[in-house]
């Protein structure tokens, strides 16, 4: 028979940690009622993340947003010069 391995990886603060951990704990019972699951456990792991945060979606798509607005603007600027050149 055929199993696999699902590996689920999070990042919560240190002080919700041991309530993620009991509400994950439920869940797994709860999914055991319907489905036969073979050992696993949950670890957590405290460490200090020294990167930089990196940008949420909306903080990306606004950039996008911004990069296009200055594309079009630059795009106006340089067909206005082009067609002063031509005439």
């Amino acid at each position: 028979m055929l199993y696999k391995k699902i590996t689920v990886e999070l990042v919560v603060h240190a002080d919700e940690a041991e309530a993620v951990v009991k509400r994950l704990n439920g869940a797994l019972d709860h999914v055991e009622q319907n489905h036969t699951i073979f050992g696993g456990d949950i670890e957590a792991v405290s460490f200090t993340y020294r990167g930089k945060q990196g940008k949420s979606a909306l903080a990306h798509t606004l950039a996008a947003g911004g990069t296009v607005a200055n594309a079009f603007r630059n795009t106006r600027k340089h067909l206005g010069n082009a067609v002063r050149a031509v005439i």
